[in-house]
């Protein structure tokens, strides 16, 4: 459970909020020598502000790649390639694209919140087959169950508070 809650700000992280932020290009692709690799590993990305990220790639000739995997990306920047660095300019975020972040944060949330409660349905099985087989009194099988559903209900809380925070996060100014 708390991979999912770790995957879900993972997921989060991938969001701009308006200011510059690495981590929105950890999802970009590069096709390079024939096989996506992921931009991190061919580049040396740096914020030098906070409305500017800079992408130097270690090999000068795959720039034209990762300028190419960018556009194609979703992250929705424009990148400008002064023939050695590729610079992303982060423009401020409008109230409608700030409405819409936060509908895809929820989405987010959401799939991590169902990943929680499929870990719950799979501890939860264990424990009535081993009450089945009489391996487990069903007493003891009850509180293991009540047990699950208390930790499930902490760690979908704790997604709850990421949430919250980075809606917060989006919708400042």
């Amino acid at each position: 459970m708390q991979k999912a809650v770790e995957a879900t700000q993972r997921s989060f992280n991938t969001i701009r909020t308006g200011r510059a932020n690495v981590s929105i290009l950890d999802r970009v692709q590069v096709e390079y020598y024939g096989a996506p690799t992921p931009l991190k590993t061919l580049a040396n990305i740096n914020t030098p502000d906070a409305s500017t990220i800079t992408v130097q790639p270690f090999d000068r000739g795959s720039l034209s790649l990762i300028e190419k995997a960018i556009s194609l990306s979703d992250i929705g920047l424009t990148p400008n390639n002064d023939g050695s660095t590729i610079r992303l300019n982060i423009p401020p975020l409008t109230n409608d694209r700030r409405k819409e972040l936060v509908k895809i944060t929820a989405k987010y949330a959401e799939e991590g919140k169902v990943s929680v409660r499929n870990i719950r349905r799979d501890a939860v099985d264990t424990v009535r087959k081993q009450e089945k087989s009489s391996e487990l009194p069903e007493d003891e099988a009850r509180d293991l169950q009540d047990k699950i559903q208390k930790l499930t209900d902490k760690y979908i809380a704790r997604i709850e508070e990421v949430l919250a925070d980075k809606e917060k996060d989006i919708m400042t100014v």
